[in-house]
């Protein structure tokens, strides 16, 4: 840990000489000329370096622990349009975050709005960059405790193109999904690896609000 403590680089330790945007659409392609601090002192060359600029983004595990289920939506994926497998991947409920609406906001609007599915209690798991070499995304991932019962069926916004399909499966079979290579997406896989240490608990504190009198 010693080693970590030694030297800490931080915004002020880079010299940004030039940002050009190269591209303007739904995202942003820009082009940075800089120089950066080294860790054995002084300062590198000049490089160029492109950065996809993207919205940050949210993505929530819909986990109901009364029934061990939980939510997995189907969509086409351009990213993934050479998959020799498929470019329609499982992945968890997602959307970009806009400034205007805090992150479980977003995540609330996105689950009914891609599951029709209304979310209790959000848990805030973990923040992370995907692609930090070339892409500034920073993502927020959640579990929101739902009702399973009832879900499925398509959904999604037309006029944003989306044609959602809403499977809901069990965690053993989701876990199956993971070992075949299915759920081959950074959220599905932290995701479940963290439902996978914590699902016992949350299911005993679900059962225990089950046991619990109805109130007079």
């Amino acid at each position: 840990m010693s080693g970590l403590k030694a030297l800490e680089l931080g915004p002020q330790d880079v010299d940004l000489q030039k940002r050009e945007t190269l591209y303007q659409g739904f995202f942003r392609m820009e082009a940075l000329e800089l120089r950066h601090r080294l860790f054995e002192g002084g300062w590198s060359t000049v490089m160029r370096r492109e950065l996809h600029c993207r919205h940050d983004a949210v993505g929530v595990l819909l986990y109901d622990p009364a029934r061990d289920t939980l939510v997995l939506v189907e969509q086409f994926r351009a990213g993934a349009i050479d998959d020799p497998r498929s470019p329609w991947k499982l992945e968890l409920v997602a959307g970009l975050v806009d400034k205007a609406e805090t992150l479980e906001a977003v995540v609330r609007r996105e689950a009914l709005e891609e599951a029709g599915c209304e979310v209790g209690e959000l848990m805030r798991l973990h923040s992370y960059y995907p692609s930090p070499g070339a892409c500034n995304e920073r993502v927020t991932l959640f579990c929101g405790l739902v009702d399973t019962h009832g879900l499925g069926g398509i959904h999604g916004l037309e006029e944003e193109h989306e044609d959602i399909r809403v499977h809901v499966v069990s965690f053993r079979h989701a876990w199956e999904l993971l070992e075949q290579g299915r759920l081959d997406n950074a959220m599905c896989l932290i995701a479940m690896h963290w439902l996978a240490g914590q699902r016992a608990s949350l299911r005993a504190a679900s059962h225990r609000a089950l046991a619990q009198p109805e109130p007079d």
